[in-house]
């Protein structure tokens, strides 16, 4: 398995070339964003309409939280890492 877009140079400028924290960092987004998808498909499906479904699983959490550090949508504080027990 391997990230062919966004570049994996893109995403590490955007951590200082911390792949660690570029890791926590999409872990967690891809999380927040997959309970957002939850959310949406539980509603759309409360309302019974199969085009929300299909757009809330279009794409994976993951690749959605890569393409939005990329694009330097998500990002973090500096000041909030402890540089000795990072």
């Amino acid at each position: 398995m391997s990230i062919i877009e966004p570049k994996i140079d893109v995403l590490l400028g955007k951590t200082d070339n911390d792949r660690f924290l570029l890791c926590a960092l999409a872990s967690k987004r891809a999380h927040d964003i997959n309970d957002m998808m939850r959310g949406q498909r539980d509603r759309a499906i409360q309302l019974q309409t199969a085009v929300e479904i299909a757009r809330a699983a279009d794409k994976k959490p993951l690749s959605l939280a890569f393409n939005e550090i990329a694009r330097g949508e998500v990002s973090y504080d500096p000041s909030s890492i402890d540089i000795k027990n990072h």
